[in-house]
C-alpha cells in the first residue's frame, strides 16, 4: 500500500519553468507519459490540447490548461550534470509545455466525514513559482474540475472529452439567468445544442419533482421559441399537449394561429410599420389609435364618439359647400357622389340613433336622418340627381354642428394612451385616419391619405391579416395566457412560435412586439408580486444575427422595424435579469450581432466557427489567459463546443451529447445522393405551392409541411 506522499509524487510530470499572468512554461519529466498516462488511477490522454494540470501551492491548487506541447533543446537532460557523468555538454531534446492558469482547486473535508471532496473556484488566487511541481489531476480532481459533482449544476448537457469523458453539468439558474449565445457556422449542431438545453433541463425539472413527490410532474418552466425556420416543430412533437404550437393561418391538427393583435402594439411599433414621418403623420397616427382605443373602453360616453363622426361630416359637407355651386355644374358624377354621401350620413345617425338612450339626442339624430333624406328627394331625378343648392347642403351641415355641439368632446373624456393594449377594429383605422385628417383642415389630409393607404395595404396582405387583426379578438390576459404560459404552466412549459411564413417586411415588428410583451408582462409580474419574485421565463431567438443586427441609429429619422427589434432585444438583455427573462441567442454571424446584446451575454456556447471576423469578436469577448483555447474553433467537430463564461467557473470542451434523430430540429443538410440516386423519394406539386402561395382558396398552406420524409407528422 502506497503512502499519500508517494501518491502524490506518482502525479508529478514536469516542473515549472516561468511564469506570467497568462501563461506558465513548464518542463515535462524524462518519465511523463508520453501519450497514455496510467499515473493518475484511469487511463487518460496526455499531454493534450485543452487537458488540465494542477501546480499545488498554499492556496489548494492552480488548474492550468494546456495550449501549448512542443520539444526544445536543452544543454542536458533535467537532474543530469555533465560534470558528474563527464559527458560533453551537447543539446539535448526536452520536452515542454505552455499552460494558462485559469481557476483555483481546493481541498475541502466535511465535518464528522473523512471523505475529501474538491471545490473549484474562478480565478487564480496564488501563481506557482519557478521550480514548483507540476501534477496530472486524479479522476475526482478531473470531475470537480468540471463541475460534474456540484450540487448545484442539475442538468448534464455532455461530456468532455479532455477531461476522462466526465459529465458537463451546468445550473440552469446561470446558464439561462444571465442570457446565454449560442454560436457558430452552419451545421455546427447550433439547433442541436438548443434544443438538448431545452429538453435536458425539462427533463431533470420532471424528474426533481417526481424524487419530491409531487402528483404533478410538469415543470413550471416557462420556454419560448421564437423560430424563423420552422425547425424546432419536429423536435418537440412527443410534448404532446406539453408543447403549444403557432404557426400563420390555415392551420390543422394541434397548432395554434399566430395572433399578435394590432391593437397590443404601441404607438412606436405602429409608426415604424407605418413609417409614420415624425412631422404629421405620427401625431395624427397616436391620435387616432387612442380615439379608437378610446371608444371601446367602459366609461368613454357613447355621445362622444358619435360628436366625433358629427363633427367630421360637418366638416366635408362645409367642404362642399365652400367650392359653391360650381361644384355641381354640369357634373353628373359630381352629384351622384354627393347625394351618396347624403345617404350615408342619414344612414350612420339612424344607427347612431338606436344606441343612444337619451331621447333628446335620439330626436336630433333622427332629425338630422330626416334633413338629409329630404334634401335627397328633392333633387332626385330618376337615376340622377339635380344640382344641390348651397341652402341644401347648408340645412344639413347646420344639423349636424347643431346636434354636435352639446354631445361631450371626445378629447375631454381623458382617452387611453396609444400604447395601452386595449383592443380596436384595426380596420376602421385608415378611415378614421382620413376622418381626423379632413376634420384638421388645410393639407392635413393630403399628408395622411399615403398613411392611410399603406395601412389598408398592410392589411390586405392574406397571410399578415390573420395573424394582426383576428375576428373575434382574443382577451388580453387569454392572449398572455397562451404566449407566456397560464397559471403553473398548466398548458405546457414550451411554446414555439413559427415565423416561417411571416411577411418579411413585418416579420421583425412581429418579434419586437412579442418579445417586448413578454418582457412588460413579466415586468408587471413581479411588481404585482408583495415579496416582488420573479417568474423565471426563457426567450429563445434562432438566427438571432437576423433581428438583433448591429447598425447605426442616426441613419434615418424614422425607425425601421430592424432597428425596433434590435432595441426591444438590447433592452431585455440589459434589464431582462432583473425580471426574471433569460435570453438565449442562436447565430451563425456573431459579428453581425449587436454588441450592446453580446455584451450582456455571461455564458458562450462556442460551436464550429471559420470566419475570421467572427473569431475576432468572439476573441475579444473573453479573457486573454484563454484566448487560446479559441484557435481550435475552427477544427471544432459538429456537436464539440467549447462552454465559457459564468455558467463554468472555467472554460470547457464540451461533446454535446446526441440527439436521436426524431428529436433534433428540422435542420438537417440536404441529401443530395440518395435524391439524385432515388433512395429517397421527393415528389413536387407545384400547382399546389403555387395556389398556396398566391392565396387562392381550397388549399392548406401547411399540407406540404406537415410530414417528413419518413412520414412522420411534424405536428
Amino acid at each position: 500500500m502506497t503512502s499519500p506522499i508517494e501518491q502524490l509524487a506518482e502525479l508529478v510530470i514536469g516542473t515549472v519553468e516561468s511564469v506570467s499572468p497568462n501563461e506558465i512554461r513548464v518542463a515535462l519529466e524524462m518519465n511523463a507519459p508520453q501519450a497514455t498516462a496510467l499515473n493518475a488511477g484511469a487511463p487518460a490522454s496526455f499531454p493534450r490540447l485543452n487537458g488540465y494540470v494542477l501546480v499545488p501551492n498554499e492556496a489548494g491548487a492552480t488548474v492550468c490548461y494546456i495550449n501549448w506541447v512542443g520539444v526544445e533543446r536543452a544543454s542536458f537532460p533535467k537532474g543530469i550534470g555533465s560534470k558528474e557523468v563527464g559527458l560533453i555538454d551537447l543539446p539535448f531534446p526536452a520536452r515542454k509545455m505552455a499552460v494558462s492558469p485559469v481557476g483555483t482547486l481546493t481541498t475541502l473535508r466535511d465535518k464528522g466525514v473523512r471523505n475529501i471532496r474538491f471545490e473549484l473556484s474562478r480565478g487564480v488566487i496564488a501563481f506557482p513559482s519557478v521550480g514548483d511541481q507540476v501534477l496530472m489531476p486524479t479522476p475526482e480532481q478531473v470531475s470537480a474540475i468540471v463541475g460534474s459533482k456540484e450540487s448545484d449544476k442539475r442538468v448534464r448537457i455532455g461530456t468532455s472529452p479532455m477531461a476522462a469523458n466526465a459529465a458537463i453539468m451546468v445550473n440552469p439558474d446561470k446558464i439561462f439567468g444571465r442570457h446565454l449565445a449560442v454560436l457558430g457556422n452552419t451545421g455546427s449542431g447550433k439547433s442541436c445544442s438548443v434544443a438538448g438545453l431545452i429538453r435536458w433541463s425539462l427533463a431533470a425539472a420532471r424528474k426533481e419533482r417526481a424524487e419530491h413527490g409531487l402528483e404533478d410532474h410538469r415543470p413550471n418552466s416557462r420556454f419560448i421559441v421564437l423560430d424563423p425556420n420552422g425547425e424546432y416543430a419536429r423536435a418537440f412533437r412527443d410534448f404532446g399537449d406539453d408543447l403549444r404550437l403557432f404557426r400563420v393561418p390555415p392551420i390543422e391538427g394541434g397548432v395554434r394561429p399566430l395572433d399578435v393583435p394590432a391593437w397590443t402594439w404601441n404607438g412606436h411599433e405602429w409608426a415604424s410599420v407605418a413609417h409614420a414621418q415624425p412631422g404629421v403623420q405620427r401625431p395624427m397616427l397616436f391620435q387616432g389609435i387612442r380615439e379608437l382605443k378610446s371608444g371601446q373602453t367602459e366609461g368613454i360616453p357613447r355621445e362622444a364618439v358619435i360628436r366625433r363622426y358629427l363633427v367630421s361630416y360637418a366638416v366635408r359637407v362645409g367642404a362642399l359647400l365652400a367650392q359653391g355651386t360650381q361644384a355641381f355644374a354640369g357634373a353628373p358624377a359630381a352629384r351622384f357622389q354627393c347625394a351618396r354621401m347624403l345617404e350615408t350620413i342619414a344612414g350612420d345617425v339612424t344607427q347612431f340613433a338606436a344606441s343612444i338612450a337619451d331621447a333628446a339626442v335620439r330626436t336630433s339624430l333622427t332629425g338630422i336622418a330626416t334633413v338629409a333624406n329630404n334634401v335627397i328627394n328633392s333633387r332626385r331625378s330618376g337615376q340622377y340627381f339635380n344640382d344641390f343648392s348651397v341652402s341644401d347642403l347648408e340645412s344639413v351641415r347646420d344639423a349636424l354642428t347643431q346636434t354636435a355641439d352639446p354631445l361631450p368632446d371626445l378629447a375631454s373624456t381623458a382617452p387611453v394612451g396609444e400604447d395601452a393594449p386595449r383592443p380596436f377594429d384595426v380596420t376602421l383605422l385608415a378611415d378614421h385616419l382620413e376622418r381626423v385628417a379632413i376634420e384638421q383642415g388645410g393639407n392635413v389630409a393630403a399628408f395622411v391619405s399615403t398613411l392611410g393607404l399603406r395601412i389598408k395595404a398592410m392589411l390586405a396582405d392574406q397571410r399578415l391579416g390573420s395573424v394582426i387583426a383576428r375576428d373575434p379578438p382574443t382577451t388580453f390576459s387569454a392572449w398572455l395566457e397562451d404566449y407566456v404560459g397560464n397559471d403553473g404552466a398548466a398548458n405546457g412549459p414550451l411554446a414555439i412560435v413559427d415565423l416561417s411564413l411571416v411577411p418579411s417586411d413585418v416579420v421583425h415588428v412581429v418579434v419586437a412586439v412579442l418579445s417586448r410583451l413578454v418582457f412588460e408582462s413579466l415586468q408587471r409580474y413581479r411588481r404585482q408580486r408583495p415579496d416582488g419574485k420573479a417568474l423565471p421565463t426563457v426567450l429563445v431567438l434562432e438566427e438571432a444575427h437576423t433581428f438583433v443586427r448591429r447598425g447605426r441609429d442616426d441613419d434615418a429619422s424614422i425607425t425601421s422595424p430592424a432597428q425596433l427589434c434590435r432595441e426591444v432585444f438590447e433592452r431585455i438583455a440589459r434589464e431582462g435579469r432583473k425580471f426574471g427573462l433569460g435570453l438565449v441567442l442562436s447565430s451563425q454571424r456573431p459579428s453581425e450581432l449587436s454588441p450592446t446584446v453580446l455584451a450582456q451575454c455571461n455564458t458562450f456556447m462556442l460551436h464550429r466557427i471559420v470566419n475570421d471576423s467572427d473569431q475576432d469578436l468572439v476573441g475579444r469577448l473573453v479573457p486573454d489567459n484563454v484566448g487560446g483555447l479559441l484557435r481550435e474553433l475552427p477544427s471544432l467537430p459538429s456537436r464539440q463546443a467549447i462552454l465559457l463564461g459564468w455558467a463554468t467557473p472555467i472554460p470547457v470542451l464540451v461533446e454535446v451529447d446526441e440527439l436521436p434523430n426524431e428529436q433534433r430540429p428540422q435542420s438537417d443538410d440536404p441529401d443530395y445522393w440518395d435524391v439524385w440516386t432515388g433512395r429517397s423519394e421527393r415528389t413536387v406539386d407545384w400547382n399546389a405551392i403555387a395556389r398556396d402561395w398566391s392565396g387562392a382558396p381550397g388549399v392548406n398552406s401547411n399540407d406540404q409541411n406537415t410530414v417528413d420524409e419518413d412520414g412522420q407528422d411534424l405536428t
